[in-house]
């Protein structure tokens, strides 16, 4: 089998060459960082679980093997911290006060050129919807279908990270975007 080069370089930062484990973080970071962002919905807890994945590969460094490709295994990591993340925000907002009123709240807003007010409220009303939706899919559905969508990995990589078969990872995705679906028909009909 011959070895891709992120894991050449891995290899390479085994035996102590920290420039090519510059180079993984370089070449890897922005995936990782905006995969996490996009379970996490925020930057700073984003960026901090960006740098303990990296953390933890350099640590694994002396202990690696290069059995699988680098980036499913990055991935693997970057997925395990950011469901954590999200189970312990998930209980901390369990015990928080209902009393928070929603002006406190942030509200993400995207800019696509000059739309109106209308067009922007409508858009963030679909984008909220669309998110929530998306965070009520089960754990594994939604991180199958982010790495399909967002990330663009294969089927056999996303496997590889969630530790399935590859048919079981069609159905996750396509059992996710039939509940999607079914979950979002009511924003187009008001659309």
């Amino acid at each position: 089998m011959t070895l891709d080069y992120d894991a050449e370089l891995m290899l390479r930062v085994g035996q102590e060459d920290s420039a090519s484990f510059g180079l993984l973080v370089e070449r890897h970071r922005p995936a990782i960082l905006r995969f996490i962002y996009r379970k996490v919905h925020n930057q700073a807890l984003a960026e901090e679980l960006s740098q303990e994945v990296f953390l933890r590969v350099y640590r694994s460094r002396h202990s690696y093997e290069a059995t699988a490709k680098f980036r499913t295994w990055l991935f693997r990591i970057a997925t395990h911290l950011a469901l954590n993340a999200v189970r312990d925000r998930q209980k901390d907002a369990w015990h928080e006060s209902l009393s928070e009123s929603p002006s406190s709240r942030a509200v993400f807003q995207i800019s696509d050129g000059r739309p109106s007010v209308e067009e922007r409220l409508l858009r963030q009303v679909k984008l909220d919807a669309v998110r929530r939706a998306i965070a009520e899919l089960p754990d594994i559905q939604r991180a199958a279908v982010r790495m399909q969508r967002y990330e663009e990995m294969e089927y056999s990589a996303i496997a590889l990270t969630l530790r399935c078969s590859e048919s079981a990872v069609k159905s996750l995705v396509f059992r996710a975007h039939e509940a999607l679906r079914h979950r979002l028909a009511h924003v187009d009909a008001a659309a």
